[in-house]
């Protein structure tokens, strides 16, 4: 291999264009599967959940309960696919509860949303990698040493093919969904057509089965055990809210084909969610330790022959894609805050295939590391899943029911009402939720919320306070042409006109009167703005711009500097003079110099280019710490 180039080149393939981005943007047929993984995967699990918490108070009496506490939450996801809908026509940009709450309760709710979609993104894709290697090992037992690596490469590979770009991956991952979501229905219908022909008996258990149940012999159904059943249950709506965060990722018009997607996915978890429920009450299933509620309905149904085969293999795959749910609706969300000074501004870049590359890599970091720390364990991670789901979707119902009695638009009576019926059902999920899993480790999230909520503050305030350190605003700029008599060529780079760069600038043309000024431009709005300032100013030196639509600045100036440099005369150097931010917080490395590191890092290689770095301090205690400095300096000299 001759560079790394050259193998991010082989792993994601030619890099994208600009204007090839409405090409990677998801249609209603592939974006259904890419935005259903998730809530799929858990509507098959979801009356399996509720029985878990039924049966060991209720023993065989519970299969007769499974459709109260069915019912009440299919209303409840007509509710939210409802309020998600309303959520898509208002606004249009993504973001979901994150921009609900912050229009309608201001930033703190805002960031307690979006720290709670962040925990619950990163959570789903933990927790179906870690499932899916729980049921690969079951199948190989021997592979259980490896169940942390085996997790791993799962979650590289999903991540590696979201690297590749959205149209590449909504294919990859959308036959898999679609070959579960025909297996579930045809596992219905089937069942519906032998239930109604008399042919569905229930399933007989052994005493050695029975004695798996530990009831507490109840007799009728209590409210707090309705209320646990009905929170375990409530995985079937994961995943229903991420629609409304990846609004962009949807092909023109963008809120038209997100609310189609929103109304199918809604109609696929009624279906098979209703059915599964229907059926497991036909069927008297109950939970075994080694056969999951599913397998022992399909069996019932199915027999032993190849759709039981085809639906367990569907559900083993679909139980790895739901991952991927978190790769369409996460880095979006990043790229919102990234652009509200909530999160590093390199969250709001798009990489070579036009996906939000660093958001993806944040994903596999933090997943990748909960995999590690709790061993791919899915009972372990359980306690920290979909409790951050439900305080969002508390909040964004909420926050509609607030925006309906402000705005006072045509049907707000009727609307506000049901987001207000809603956000009071999901705040007692919620509660319900956090309090039985309390004891099992979601008290970790009342310090992990906090510190997700702190870094987000944190870094709204160092961008305000460093672009009120840059900002040219009454700052009484003066083009002074260059006095030097050296004319050995140097280049200054220039990315937006504030006092770093102008400092850079006039630094350069104080040392040298053969200079070039010099722009790669990404963005042909941002360029134009810049081409205007730089003329307002009166420089007389002029603006040469490289255009790249690759997004990707070192190539250009590789190129560049490579003409450049064959241009020298014998002994004859280049000078490139770069700026470089300093601060006195200790996360500033994280917001700023990475692109001016790689640049100077290049240019290490070149023989014949010296790089000369500019610091410019933001901070004013240090600016006037500067300034005494070179008053004290210029008094001596």
């Amino acid at each position: 291999m001759k560079s790394f180039k050259d193998l991010k080149k082989l792993l994601l393939g030619d890099a994208l264009k600009d204007d090839q981005l409405q090409n990677e943007k998801l249609s209603r047929f592939w974006g259904l599967p890419i935005m259903a993984s998730d809530a799929v995967s858990s509507v098959a699990y979801a009356v399996e959940e509720i029985l878990m918490a039924l049966v060991p108070a209720l023993g065989l009496l519970a299969v007769n309960y499974v459709g109260l506490v069915s019912l009440p939450i299919i209303l409840l996801l007509l509710i939210l696919v409802f309020s998600y809908s309303q959520i898509i026509n208002n606004y249009p940009n993504g973001g979901g509860a994150y921009v609900v709450s912050k229009e309608n309760f201001g930033n703190k709710a805002s960031l307690l949303a979006a720290t709670c979609l962040i925990i619950d993104y990163i959570m789903t894709v933990a927790v179906s990698i870690s499932s899916s290697t729980a049921a690969l090992i079951a199948v190989y037992p021997h592979f259980e040493p490896y169940r942390i690596i085996i997790s791993l490469i799962c979650v590289g590979l999903i991540t590696l093919i979201n690297l590749r770009g959205i149209g590449e991956s909504s294919k990859i991952f959308g036959v898999p969904t679609y070959a579960f979501i025909i297996s579930m229905i045809c596992l219905i219908i089937t069942g519906l057509i032998r239930f109604f022909n008399g042919t569905l008996s229930p399933i007989s258990y052994d005493p050695s089965q029975l004695s798996q149940i530990s009831s507490e012999n109840l007799q009728n159904m209590t409210l707090i055990l309705f209320l646990c059943a009905f929170s375990s249950g409530c995985s079937a709506l994961t995943g229903v809210e991420a629609v409304s965060n990846a609004i962009p990722s949807f092909k023109e018009p963008s809120q038209k084909t997100a609310n189609h997607v929103l109304f199918m996915l809604g109609g696929i978890i009624i279906v098979i969610f209703g059915g599964t429920s229907f059926l497991a009450t036909a069927l008297k299933v109950i939970p075994l330790s080694d056969k999951t509620v599913l397998s022992q309905m399909a069996n019932a149904i199915f027999g032993s022959g190849i759709m039981f085969y085809f639906l367990q293999f569907t559900t083993s795959l679909i139980l790895l894609l739901a991952a991927n749910t978190s790769y369409s609706g996460l880095p979006i969300l990043l790229s919102i805050l990234a652009k509200d000074n909530y999160m590093p501004r390199q969250f709001a870049q798009r990489g070579t295939k036009l996906s939000f590359s660093n958001g993806i890599m944040f994903i596999f970091i933090f997943s990748s590391l909960l995999l590690i720390a709790f061993n791919a364990d899915t009972h372990r991670l359980i306690p920290f899943y979909s409790v951050g789901v439900f305080v969002s979707f508390t909040i964004s119902q909420f926050g509609m029911f607030i925006k309906w009695r402000k705005s006072k638009q045509p049907g707000w009576q009727y609307k506000s009402l049901i987001n207000g019926f809603g956000a009071l059902v999901t705040f007692i999920g919620s509660i319900v939720v956090f309090t039985t899993k309390f004891v099992h480790g979601s008290w970790v999230l009342l310090i992990a919320t906090p510190i997700f909520m702190w870094f987000m503050s944190y870094t709204y305030k160092h961008y305000f306070k460093f672009l009120r350190g840059i900002s040219v605003l009454g700052y009484n700029y003066k083009y002074k042409e260059s006095q030097s008599s050296d004319v050995f060529p140097c280049v200054v780079l220039i990315n937006k006109i504030n006092r770093a760069a102008l400092k850079t600038f006039d630094y350069a043309n104080k040392i040298t009167s053969n200079l070039t000024v010099l722009h790669i431009s990404v963005s042909n709005e941002e360029t134009e703005h810049l081409k205007k300032q730089w003329s307002d100013l009166q420089i007389g030196v002029p603006l040469t711009v490289i255009y790249t639509p690759y997004r990707d600045i070192l190539t250009p100036i590789k190129s560049y500097i490579n003409k450049r440099e064959s241009e020298l005369d014998n002994g004859e150097n280049l000078t490139v003079v770069l700026t470089r931010i300093i601060g006195n917080g200790i996360l500033d490395a994280i917001y700023h110099n990475q692109t001016t590191f790689f640049i100077e890092k290049e240019l290490r290689k070149h023989e014949n280019v010296a790089t000369i770095l500019v610091p410019y301090f933001y901070n004013k205690k240090q600016i006037e710490k500067q300034n005494r400095v070179n008053a004290i300096t210029a008094k001596e000299e």
